[in-house]
């Protein structure tokens, strides 16, 4: 039966859908008046060409205007895939260029990509390249060793004695990147000359080193001025390892006294404020210094920690956190009477970004109440350490207790756990002023192979939570050549500009002994490191053979990438190391588990998966075959893949032989061709070492030409495979424009251009004047519309990219288009390649006309069907648009095409910005699949300051309180002053400041930061499907239907008449988290590996040194001054800041 007309707020019986109908049109109340004008329509004779003379059935109605029925829709759907198809049979020329390079067959060779023999070559090519490296470090450390062993200690040793370059003597505070810089002014300093390095990226002085000493050391004590004497020997071994090894990168020694040496020299980049730079305490240094450890942090809050002895062990457990690496496990916990856990983590979790950053919110919140248990901390810490459920480290093992004091020596605790064995080490920290008996806690430590240390003021927390390390390093020193283990760090970014890096770090041991018959020195001296540059790793891998989605891959032993096209961070200011995970990088799946557990146990494997891959450009996700290949790389604890896709077996390469053809072809590379053969943009790659690179392609082009007009194609400064394919496809795209496109009329079918982009590098865009509304990058390897055509069958629709927060598309003189692209698949001899893609740019306002024409009931080409008030008619996108809404979404959920005037300028946005209540509809029927995952190399802007009183802040601010409480400042100020200067004589007594201000130009830094991003992609559903929008008085009915061999779904909708089912809204665009839950993480964390060797014991360790070890003075009027300047430096929790530049150990 009919259904009545509805208005909002009208009740509407059940889904009676195909009979749904309308009275009239104009009976609607206020519907006209809702509308804007429609615009007029084309002639029907521009929108449907003489290419699809498709009959133009009358669709079954009934009464007056019904919703359509689904047969009626599914013809208007097949009317719209024989438009799209007819168009791209034509002017796409796939079939065509098939034909051309069958044509052409005797110009080109197919080569195949065998994975496993592939990835063996690059694996042996990166082993042999860091073995190169290796053998340098060896050199270096066997040297550093010697030269230490045969120099004589100098107490009475000046600073006019040693003469060195001073890397920080030539930097200017306000501007680093300053040329006009000032000259050492003390004897001591060499003054040089430097020369720019492209490969340093940096201007560099081969003939010495340079010498950079943290801030807060004194240059002039004797232990430096003895490190700087011996150390210079090792300038001579710099420079004949490089003599050997031209390609060497930074070679630096890092003293286990805080002097960095390195070669070549170059002026230390300083930053604006406070350089509080120390190697010891790079993640390079920390990772050779010791084996990978196991460690509890227990923190006194009894009652009587309170005001700013809490504040210096909040600090002190941050610093802390900030000496452990990815190979580290720990856990943080509070003790009073009772022992808990400070944050929700309830057993070790690996050291990694994201778990330190709980770790240290969650130290702020602790409160002093009750009193000293230290049994219950202790006992506390021994049962994490042998919870053996959990991954762990398994070697090092200690508990680092941080008190302001106490008289229990819970001797009964160590006899139940540690004793005889004394397998976990006990570090002692008394924290604050007091006059409290610190025997007990000297006896801890030292009855446990441990140290006890003491920090009664701000500037003892950096040098006292480092120390350690010395300890843990005894094992190895005592190993001797067994724990000369060359170990490769995380990817990191280089301070000094070379980019992104690992290092190679190898011990350097103390070799002396302290007397006739005494025992073996335990100390180590530092570290010695080698940079090897991500880029020069890159360059042993296959370039351009395995196609735009074929690539290489490595990772470590924690699953982390060390290549991969997606290692790409954002930001390139950060002190931690780049620790992105494979699965991370990837759309995690099972597949993927089970690769990455393979490579990380180093086996060789090949698994072919079917998997989800994201878009260049993150708007889309593809469902795609890969082909995956692994082999360990040997000698490193590196694993390297190979992905492929099916269609990327086999490739083309050129033969160009005849150089008559090869001037020929290169003749329609020059602008003068492009106005009758299409305007070309080439791939920038590196043909030649002495083309000169542009971001501007027709400057790039023009630098092209020139160089070739002086080399061709076969010189060896060029790559002949990468010329000769880009001058083979300029030939095979001008003959499609010979053969197809020049004798075409675009305008008659409404298109802008036709196009076609190759593997060679060629992109042929048609006519001429349509390259200057081209925004398409002209690496075809880097085209979202490239690399998505690949992976799909049929045509590729891509609308403009727009964003939801900038201003609609201007339509004007219509210039904006749509991508409509396909793949060119050729089968030569049995073998099957895609060595090109094809397609046409739409006019959107002239094919949004036509898909209203296509999307109606017309019976003949001049007029629309009109409904009479007797007649009996179903809607049509055409004449009932202001009814219903028509409209083509592409695979991501974009809007391509709608029969709305008013949403033209909004294709290309999400959907559900356009409307909804229905993209929710379409997803809640599975027409629709969500993907969310995290972007952990995001960039963010630094959050603004807050001015509210009660806001989180940066610096400790003293309250009232404070200035009224007498012993605040007593404490604070007088009494801290007082110690620092008196203690200054014993202990390395500084304080870290703020990592923006200290190591780094904080102005313009973004910050590294989490991004959730949320794809959409066709779910299930692939027939016809009618369903109804259950929104009480507003539903609404529709109707969506896959196009074949395109990406798009055809909806057709009733137009909404309320709002009330507006709620719910899904969302797409990327936004700021916080990343997922790490609570819920570790509890099922990733598979990893540590280090095959552990050093963490030693019979003949000698441990009586256990607390107040040796030291030297630091610079007494710097000290004051410092600590004057960063009294009230102490933050009360970590804020969101920007991330100054790395400082590593350069």
């Amino acid at each position: 039966m009919a259904v009545p007309a509805r208005t909002c707020g009208a009740s509407r019986p059940g889904p009676a859908r195909t009979a749904l109908r309308w009275p009239d049109r104009g009976s609607r109340p206020g519907l006209s008046a809702r509308r804007p004008a429609a615009r007029p329509p084309r002639p029907l004779s521009l929108l449907l060409p003489p290419l699809l003379l498709l009959p133009l059935l009358a669709a079954p109605g009934a009464s007056a205007y019904s919703f359509p029925q689904q047969h009626t829709m599914q013809h208007w759907a097949r009317r719209l895939e024989q438009e799209i198809d007819g168009v791209m049979r034509i002017f796409g020329g796939v079939q065509q260029l098939r034909e051309i390079y069958k044509d052409n067959r005797n110009l080109f060779e197919v080569q195949e990509n065998e994975p496993q023999k592939l990835v063996e070559k690059v694996a042996g090519d990166i082993e042999s390249l860091l073995d190169r490296k290796v053998q340098a470090l060896k050199r270096l450390a066997d040297a550093a060793e010697n030269f230490q062993k045969a120099h004589r200690w100098q107490d009475n040793i000046k600073e006019e004695d040693i003469v060195y370059y001073d890397a920080k003597a030539d930097a200017e505070l306000d501007d680093p990147e300053s040329e006009d810089v000032e000259r050492g002014s003390k004897a001591s300093t060499l003054r040089l000359d430097f020369i720019e390095d492209s490969n340093f990226k940096n201007k560099v002085n081969y003939s010495y080193t340079a010498v950079q000493i943290p801030t807060d050391i004194y240059k002039g004590s004797t232990v430096i001025l003895n490190e700087l004497n011996w150390t210079e020997a090792l300038e001579n071994v710099f420079i004949e390892n490089r003599r050997q090894d031209p390609t060497l990168l930074w070679q630096v020694f890092g003293s286990a006294t805080g002097v960095t040496r390195y070669y070549p020299a170059t002026p230390w980049r300083a930053p604006k404020k406070i350089d509080l730079y120390d190697v010891r305490r790079r993640p390079w240094y920390i990772q050779g210094a010791s084996s990978p450890k196991d460690m509890v942090i227990i923190v006194d809050v009894s009652g009587s920690v309170s005001g700013l002895t809490l504040k210096l062990m909040k600090t002190s457990v941050c610093e802390m956190l900030d000496t452990l690496s990815d190979d580290d496990y720990v856990n943080v916990a509070s003790f009073n009477e009772k022992a808990q856990p400070v944050s929700c983590f309830t057993h070790l979790v690996q050291a990694n970004v994201r778990n330190k950053k709980v770790f240290k919110e969650a130290v702020q919140g602790m409160v002093a109440k009750g009193t000293t248990g230290y049994k219950a901390g202790f006992e506390y810490a021994f049962d994490q350490l042998q919870n053996s459920n959990i991954t762990r480290a398994n070697c090092n093992k200690m508990i680092m207790m941080f008190t302001d004091g106490g008289e229990d020596r819970v001797q009964d605790v160590f006899e139940k756990y540690n004793w005889p064995n004394r397998t976990v080490r006990v570090f002692t920290f008394s924290v604050g002023q007091h006059n409290y008996d610190v025997t007990p806690l000297q006896w801890m430590a030292c009855t446990n192979k441990g140290y006890y240390f003491e920090i009664p003021s701000i500037g003892a927390i950096r040098i006292n939570t480092q120390e350690y390390l010395d300890v843990l390093g005894r094992p190895m020193v005592l190993a001797g050549k067994e724990a000369k283990q060359v170990q490769w760090t995380n990817v990191y970014e280089d301070a000094l500009g070379l980019g992104l890096v690992v290092t190679g770090t190898l011990p350097v041991f103390n070799l002396t002994q302290d007397g006739p018959g005494e025992k073996k020195n335990q100390l180590i001296l530092g570290v010695m490191g080698i940079d090897v540059a991500l880029n020069d790793i890159k360059r042993l891998t296959p370039n351009y053979t395995l196609g735009a989605n074929g690539y290489v891959f490595a990772i470590d032993l924690n699953g982390y990438v060390l290549l991969h096209p997606n290692l790409k961070p954002q930001t390139t200011n950060f002190r931690e190391p780049v620790t992105l995970d494979f699965l991370d990088a990837e759309l995690e799946d099972e597949n993927k588990e089970e690769i990455r557990r393979s490579m990380i146990d180093g086996n060789k494997g090949h698994k072919q998966i079917r998997t989800l891959v994201k878009s260049l450009d993150e708007r889309y996700i593809d469902e795609v075959m890969r082909n995956y290949t692994w082999v360990p790389i040997r000698s490193t604890n590196y694993s390297l893949g190979l992905v492929l896709p099916p269609y990327s077996t086999f490739y083309l390469q050129a033969n160009l032989s005849d150089q008559i053809l090869q001037v020929k072809y290169f003749e329609f590379l020059l602008p003068s061709s492009f106005e009758s053969e299409g305007h070309v943009f080439i791939a920038p790659r590196e043909y030649c070492k002495e083309l000169n690179a542009s971001d501007n392609n027709t400057e790039f082009l023009k630098n092209f030409i020139e160089l070739m007009e002086k080399v061709t194609p076969d010189s060896k400064q060029c790559n002949n495979f990468l010329l000769h394919n880009l001058i083979l496809d300029t030939g095979i795209t001008q003959q499609l424009v010979e053969r197809v496109w020049r004798d075409q009329d675009l305008n008659t079918y409404s298109l802008l251009a036709v196009f076609a982009a190759t593997d060679g590098g060629i992109t042929r865009v048609f006519p001429n004047k349509a390259a200057e509304d081209w925004t398409e990058t002209p690496e075809p390897f880097n085209a979202s519309f490239y690399r998505r055509s690949l992976d799909n069958h049929g045509y590729v629709f891509k609308p403009p990219q727009q964003d939801a927060r900038l201003r609609p598309l201007e339509l004007e003189n219509d210039t904006v288009g749509i991508l409509v692209s396909t793949a060119v698949e050729l089968s030569l001899g049995g073998r099957t390649l895609r060595p090109a893609v094809v397609g046409v740019k739409l006019d959107l306002e002239a094919w949004a006309e036509k898909f209203k024409v296509l999307a109606s009931n017309r019976t003949h080409q001049d007029q629309p069907q009109k409904c009479g008030p007797n007649s009996h008619c179903e809607m049509d996108c055409e004449v009932n648009n202001e009814d219903l809404l028509c409209v083509l979404i592409d695979d991501g959920g974009f809007l391509v095409l709608s029969n709305q005037n008013h949403q033209w300028d909004q294709v290309g946005r999400f959907f559900s910005e356009v409307d909804a209540n229905l993209m929710l509809a379409l997803y809640n029927n599975s027409f629709y699949t969500r993907k969310e995952s995290y972007d952990y190399q995001a960039a963010c802007a630094p959050l603004p300051p807050g001015n509210l009183g009660a806001a989180p802040r940066g610096i400790f601010v003293p309250t009232i309180a404070d200035f009224l409480n007498l012993a605040w400042w007593t404490s604070a100020a007088a009494w801290s002053l007082f110690q620092q200067l008196l203690y200054g004589l014993i202990y390395h007594s500084w304080f870290q400041a703020d990592p923006a201000e200290a190591e780094g130009n904080p102005e313009v830094r973004e910050s590294s930061c989490v991004m959730k991003q949320t794809q959409y992609y066709f779910g299930s559903v692939n027939a016809s499907y009618n369903a109804i929008i259950d929104c009480g008085n507003c539903s609404r009915l529709f109707h969506a239907q896959r196009l074949t061999n395109t990406n798009l779904l055809f909806v057709v909708a009733e137009k909404p008449l309320c709002s009330q089912c507006e709620a719910g809204r899904l969302l797409q665009k990327e936004t700021h988290s916080d990343g997922p839950e790490q609570c819920e993480l570790v509890q099922r964390p990733r598979y990893r590996r540590g280090p095959h060797i552990c050093f963490d014991y030693n019979a003949t360790e000698d441990t009586s040194d256990c607390g107040r070890g040796a030291s030297f003075p630091p610079s007494l009027g710097v000290l004051v001054s410092l600590q004057l300047l960063l009294l009230l430096s102490l933050p009360p929790r970590p804020q969101p800041q920007v991330h100054a530049h790395p400082s590593r150990r350069l």
